[in-house]
């Protein structure tokens, strides 16, 4: 039998039928453990007394105190990782990147587990973000949100035009890392695409926060847009990404392939992509987040001659990407996340 410690989840919903059914996916796993289930944030409060819980999920409509308040609340006060669960519409996706802001660090669709029904795949994207936050460095994710944001200067007439173009990806504690990269670096910025592992829909709020934060332009990737100078092209939650060289041009297409690493956009499909499309003039970068994937597209990158980064442990919320594609000898350089815009404009100054 086991003596590993096992995370302690605390439930939070105003659904007793959500509660119960929640209570009995998560104790189906040997390393998770409900400690407490609670209608709603007051009684959420009197049951972290008793015991404070490794991990809450977190549903964001409910009487008397919504989710983001008492989320808002929590992270000034007691930081704990948090799950957000939320509803696929229109005003659902707004609230749950606004949950990213306030310091949740993922958040599960309930249309993806579907509590209701008999559903496996639902049950393990549930026990892995669960797993993902319990491993997460909450404190390193509070402090992310306070970095100073120091906007690279650059003298455009001294920039050499290199045709390079930079490729990220990033998932658990990605949104504030990129948005910290995103709004330093300057207009004469490679091309960018990013894979930040975020469900669908959400990914267009992300893009249009990242645009109103940055000189550059930052937008949802559409199939057939072309990657240029000071654009950023995020994949869509629900869409692999790939480029493609097209004459002297290299435009962005939807791969409509399986899950690759368990997710649909994966780093490994933009990266190998990359790495084949690019060569030498592609630079990779690969940010915090659960599980390995990137890791052998970050080592692909490399052995096709361009330049990888891949975060340092110290500031990722969680080091398993970069951690892998380190084991794998994939980056050229492990950096701080504040020293990575840097590194970005001197890479792009040095030419081929």
């Amino acid at each position: 039998m086991s003596t590993a410690k096992k995370i302690k989840v605390l439930i939070i919903d105003d659904s007793a039928l959500v509660r119960r059914t929640l209570k009995a996916c998560i104790e189906s796993a040997d390393d998770l453990e409900v400690v407490g289930v609670a209608a709603n944030p007051y009684i959420a409060v009197e049951k972290m007394k008793q015991q404070k819980p490794d991990v809450i999920t977190l549903d964001i409509e409910m009487p008397r105190m919504d989710g983001l308040t008492f989320l808002r609340k929590l992270m000034s006060q007691h930081p704990i990782p948090v799950l957000v669960l939320s509803s696929l519409t229109q005003k659902g996706s707004e609230v749950a990147f606004r949950s990213f802001q306030y310091g949740a660090v993922d958040v599960i669709l309930k249309e993806d587990i579907n509590l209701v029904s008999s559903n496996e795949a639902g049950l393990a994207i549930l026990l892995e973000k669960i797993r993902s936050a319990g491993k997460a460095n909450i404190k390193r994710h509070i402090q992310a949100k306070e970095l100073e944001v120091k906007p690279i200067k650059s003298d455009l007439t001294t920039i050499k035009t290199t045709d390079k173009i930079i490729v990220m990806g990033a998932s658990t504690g990605g949104t504030q890392a990129l948005e910290h990269i995103i709004s330093a670096l300057p207009i004469n910025t490679p091309g960018t695409v990013i894979v930040q592992h975020m469900p669908k829909m959400f990914t267009k709020h992300f893009a249009d926060r990242l645009n109103n934060h940055s000189v550059l332009t930052v937008k949802e990737a559409e199939e057939g847009d072309t990657v240029v100078p000071s654009k950023v092209l995020i994949a869509p939650g629900d869409q692999h990404v790939i480029l493609v060289r097209q004459g002297a041009q290299i435009v962005v297409k939807y791969w409509k392939g399986p899950e690759v690493n368990g997710h649909k956009p994966s780093v490994d499909v933009l990266f190998e992509s990359a790495a084949k499309q690019l060569g030498q003039n592609a630079i990779g970068v690969l940010l915090t987040g659960m599980g390995k994937d990137g890791a052998k597209g970050l080592l692909s990158l490399q052995e096709a001659k361009a330049h990888t980064i891949a975060q340092d442990r110290e500031t990722s919320v969680v080091f398993g990407m970069p951690g892998e594609a380190v084991k794998l000898g994939a980056a050229r350089k492990v950096l701080p996340l504040d020293l990575i815009p840097q590194a970005l404009i001197n890479q792009n100054g040095k030419g081929r």
